[in-house]
């Protein structure tokens, strides 16, 4: 099992499945690379959303031209984008970002599923830590998949955050 509560996946080729859980319906939902220039926009799209449009994030501060270099992973169902996270490979650091899941689906296992598909391919490509700077409301999900925090909390883009890394085994 790679998740608690709802995300109940398994893994198949470098994919994981999994089943999202709600109140009319049961939802499947697969975690993977974005495939194509068409899954990056909409990941891109709706790390807009959140971070832009929700949080009121800069723009600027949220489009840092490194899209480019990184691996992006995204949650799909059904052909709609869920969530979608970044990963960025320095040596044998991986730097995590960029995690948003739509607000229609959250506390729903999407993020869960990704942080344990951006395990998967860390260590795929060589890495032996992840590094992300976590916004502070969020530190819990990333302390629940062991991630140790590392100095004091800081603001970056006017939302407290806090480094933080883990150790890949």
């Amino acid at each position: 099992m790679w998740a608690r509560n709802a995300w109940h996946g398994k893994e198949a080729r470098g994919r994981r499945y999994g089943k999202l859980a709600g109140v009319a319906a049961t939802v499947d939902y697969e975690v993977r690379r974005a495939r194509d220039e068409q899954e990056l926009h909409s990941a891109i799209a709706l790390r807009h959303q959140v971070f832009c449009l929700e949080q009121g994030v800069p723009q600027h501060e949220e489009v840092d031209g490194r899209d480019p270099e990184g691996i992006h992973l995204v949650a799909v169902a059904g052909g709609q984008l869920l969530g979608t996270l970044r990963l960025l490979v320095v040596g044998r650091t991986v730097q995590l970002s960029r995690l948003a899941v739509r607000d229609s689906v959250r506390r729903r296992g999407i993020a869960t599923a990704l942080l344990a598909a951006a395990d998967d391919e860390s260590r795929r490509a060589g890495a032996t830590r992840i590094v992300l700077h976590a916004q502070t409301y969020a530190r819990a999900l990333y302390d629940r998949h062991g991630y140790q925090p590392r100095g004091a909390v800081f603001r970056e883009a006017g939302i407290e955050h806090v480094a933080m890394e883990k150790e890949l085994t």
